[in-house]
């Protein structure tokens, strides 16, 4: 792996600080919000903060992933058109799959902390 590659991956997952620090932000909110401005009480705190924490692990280890696989397949990608330049809807297809890896871990998060929340 070259050293472009490698800054591809690292700008690729920088995403996981932020989904980590998003998903734990809201936490925090849905912790300090008042009895009648929440949706809905949570049930224990304990079993709260381990909803929290995994949906912060589920958002961060899938955006992760997807910065791991976007850097191997849009590496990839970039070298087969060099050498094919009609492969560029199918390059762009791929690099897409590898994205959506954080969007269903992101989903996971969501559907996590509203079952928390109701």
């Amino acid at each position: 792996m070259n050293r472009r590659t490698t800054a591809v991956g690292l700008v690729a997952t920088g995403g996981v600080g932020i989904a980590v620090l998003a998903v734990f932000a809201i936490a925090q909110g849905l912790a300090r919000a008042e009895p009648e401005t929440a949706m809905v009480a949570v049930l224990s705190d304990e079993v709260a903060k381990w909803a929290f924490a995994s949906a912060a692990v589920s958002a961060g280890l899938s955006a992760a992933a997807a910065g791991y696989a976007v850097a191997h397949v849009g590496s990839a990608a970039v070298g087969a058109l060099a050498e094919k330049p009609e492969l560029m809807g199918r390059a762009l297809v791929l690099v897409g799959l590898a994205e959506g890896i954080a969007i269903y871990g992101l989903i996971v998060a969501i559907l996590i902390l509203n079952r928390v929340g109701g």
